[in-house]
């Protein structure tokens, strides 16, 4: 059998180490059933820590524990610690990384060690199609989505990130994950009226395609706002879906939205419509929130603050 495949305490390369026991205190509550190889090999990382020893089987040491629990933030960050003290290969450490994401793809640790491993490497080029091939098996992973932020904003590569969106809701019109990954892009630098009118022409035509699409609306109300201009400016565009019979929650709600601001800026009671329109939702158009509805109306009828 092969050094690898003992027990740590049976290691002779390990030998020189004494192992700490896990001391959960004379009458633990409720103590945790680990497996006898997670025992062993963690009361010789406690022992490492102790000593705080810097060395290649120090990394060995981490990467047994990590393949076993890779939630264990204390682990990685020794780790980390090691593989700066060591000047290792920071290249091979996200082949390692590469290996554990793909089953561990939502685990937050994975993507912070490689946000500092890469951060101190200061190179970009392996990230974008490494998050690539992650939202491909799972198109709405925060992870990746909070990391690809992180990787665009530290090292510049706002660029080409506008029509990645886009063919991302080419593909899915529905991802979320990718309507607030374009605000997020649109949003990381100043931006013309005219490029803001743009981005509401995009949000316009997606409401057209797909009119029960929350996130086109939220979109479409977000470019509104970036330009401060009101709501109503989006009336025509909401008249002409109704001229061509969409009945959509968004579409009524977005009307009692511009309809309550409009209130508000002029001082006056709220368009009746605005009323009508919260009892088609509530009795009709989105009847599991008819609670809300009824509720909305209620705050609509009072008169304007």
């Amino acid at each position: 059998m092969s050094d690898e495949n003992l027990p740590y305490s049976e290691r002779p390369q390990w030998a020189d180490v004494t192992p700490i026991p896990q001391d959960d205190g004379p009458n633990p509550l409720v103590p945790i059933a680990y497996s006898n190889d997670y025992k062993d090999t963690m009361d010789y990382f406690r022992a490492l820590i102790r000593c705080n020893e810097k060395s290649a089987r120090a990394l060995e040491l981490t990467a047994d524990i990590i393949e076993m629990n890779p939630a264990h933030y204390t682990v990685w960050g020794y780790r980390q610690d090691v593989l700066f003290s060591l000047g290792a290969d920071l290249h091979k450490e996200l082949d390692f990384i590469d290996s554990i994401a793909s089953e561990q793809a939502k685990n937050y640790q994975v993507w912070h060690h490689r946000q500092v491993v890469v951060d101190k490497l200061g190179e970009y080029e392996r990230e974008l199609p490494f998050i690539n091939g992650i939202l491909e098996e799972d198109s709405k992973n925060y992870q990746a989505w909070s990391y690809r932020q992180w990787v665009v904003q530290r090292f510049g590569l706002f660029d080409k990130e506008m029509s990645y969106t886009d063919d991302l809701l080419v593909f899915d019109i529905r991802n979320n994950s990718a309507w607030n990954y374009r605000h997020f892009i649109f949003s990381s630098s100043p931006r013309t009226s005219e490029e803001i009118e743009k981005e509401i022409d995009f949000a316009k035509h997606k409401v057209e395609l797909v009119p029960n699409n929350p996130s086109s609306w939220s979109y479409l109300e977000a470019m509104l706002k970036k330009d401060n201009r009101p709501l109503k400016d989006a009336e025509p565009f909401l008249q002409s879906l109704r001229a061509k019979g969409v009945q959509s929650p968004h579409l009524l709600s977005f009307f009692i939205d511009m309809y309550e601001q409009e209130a508000k800026v002029n001082g006056q009671a709220i368009n009746s419509e605005a009323l009508q329109m919260c009892d088609d939702l509530a009795e009709r158009w989105d009847v599991i929130r008819q609670n809300y509805w009824r509720f909305r109306k209620s705050n609509l009828e009072q008169p304007c603050k």
